[in-house]
């Protein structure tokens, strides 16, 4: 999934709309997005949602935060239409995880759904101690998918005037960004990239996907259609990449058994092998390390 989209669920004609772009999922946002007094018509649009053709899409439900009361509230009406997967915002680290994984099983089962059919997204950098607590979540449920950060929230629990200075992410927030990274690749999820909030400027947005991608991100959450396009745009290789990444499985294959081999004078190892193939693997290519025709 290289772009998810977050949709205010209380929008029957936003999320009809959302359908037809071209996202890879859809984060129905029962959270941030939606006024108090708008939580059950938000619900009641999400039910009835994930009951209509997904063309495609895999549908998320953001809910809302394991503290406030809501929540269990969220999944019960969401729950009957087999979302893909809950978006868990405001959370604390893998304990949060692993409770709301006894909430699901438990729903599942009630509901004679397939336990684990839904897996969990959690917004992991939203407090301090939530940066703090990135280490916890290996191993903390099989329903992990990824690990999503966020810088808005995040400043404002720290107090800080602005997450961004000079056109990129202040010393903090970047930090709970690589952090994230890191986190996920720790817990073998995917590690998904903050929104961009700036609509109108998509030249920033393909740079910042761009850097995302190179550094490991293998998805972005976006909060409007048009971003989807630049996103899985900036998610594709390079020309130049896709080259040197059939370059180097090309000259593994030529080395047989040898562990090692050289390409352009450089020692190519098995590091290098799988970041080759992953390049080809983004790119669509079939990915071995044969010859290339």
């Amino acid at each position: 999934m290289r772009s998810l989209l977050f949709v205010p669920a209380d929008s029957p004609r936003k999320i009809a709309k959302s359908f037809g772009c071209s996202a890879d999922a859809l984060i129905l946002d029962l959270e941030d997005a939606v006024a108090m007094d708008r939580k059950p018509v938000a619900r009641q649009a999400a039910r009835e949602a994930l009951q209509q053709p997904r063309q495609g899409k895999k549908v998320f439900i953001r809910i809302n935060a394991l503290d406030t009361g809501l929540a269990l509230d969220d999944l019960a009406e969401v729950m009957p239409g087999r979302p893909d997967g809950i978006v868990l915002p405001k959370c604390g680290g893998g304990k949060d995880v692993a409770q709301l994984h006894q909430v699901l099983d438990g729903m599942e089962a009630a509901l004679r759904l397939p336990v684990g059919g839904s897996r969990i997204i959690p917004v992991a950098t939203e407090t301090p101690g939530a940066v703090l607590n990135l280490g916890s979540y290996a191993g903390c449920s099989a329903r992990l998918l990824g690990l999503m950060w966020g810088a808005e929230d995040l400043a404002s629990a720290l107090g800080a005037s602005a997450n961004r200075g000079a056109g990129r992410y202040r010393a903090p927030f970047d930090l709970a960004r690589q952090l994230c990274l890191l986190a996920a690749a720790a817990a073998g999820v995917m590690p998904i990239d903050a929104v961009w909030t700036d609509t109108a400027d998509l030249e920033g947005l393909r740079d910042e996907a761009e850097q995302a991608r190179i550094d490991g991100f293998t998805g972005k959450a976006l909060i409007h259609p048009l971003h989807c396009d630049v996103v899985h745009q900036a998610f594709m290789p390079s020309e130049a990449e896709q080259r040197r990444a059939r370059a180097i499985l090309d000259a593994v294959a030529a080395a047989p058994g040898a562990g090692v081999a050289v390409l352009d004078g450089r020692m190519i190892d098995r590091p290098h092998v799988i970041q080759a193939q992953r390049i080809l693997a983004l790119a669509g290519i079939a990915v071995g390390a044969g010859p290339s025709d």
